[in-house]
């Protein structure tokens, strides 16, 4: 089985969490390492009965906070939901990944884990001005 280092950063390289995943197939679809992502995160956020998500993508009736997204009733996620936003958004430029420092262009994209691969997520924070 395999494994890959999952990490979170900024637009400058800045990393802000990072967390290795193991036990997975040789090689994988870029869809489902968005979908072992997200299902891994919402099953700790579940666990932990916080208020604050965060995760790779905002949930639904959610505030942006400075840790990540506050919830205005706390409830369980749903790891489905969140991953097909997760991959709506990477769809629509919301964020990108890099594997060992490739940037990634489709979800059908396939991933050779044998050597246990950085995934890098990227989130694009949008400008306020005009």
């Amino acid at each position: 089985m395999a494994a890959m280092t999952i990490t979170d950063e900024s637009a400058a390289g800045q990393v802000r969490n990072s967390w290795l995943l193991s036990g997975l197939p040789d090689q994988v679809s870029v869809r489902e390492i968005i979908r072992t992502r997200v299902r891994e995160e919402v099953a700790r956020f579940n666990l932990d009965d916080r208020a604050v998500f965060s995760g790779l993508v905002q949930p639904t009736e959610t505030e942006i906070v400075a840790n990540g997204y506050r919830l205005t009733r706390q409830r369980p996620l749903d790891w489905e939901r969140q991953a097909a936003i997760a991959e709506s958004s990477f769809l629509a430029n919301g964020f990108f990944m890099l594997i060992d420092d490739r940037q990634i262009e489709s979800l059908d994209d396939l991933v050779d884990l044998r050597h246990d691969p950085t995934v890098a997520f990227i989130k694009l924070v949008q400008l306020v001005g005009g």
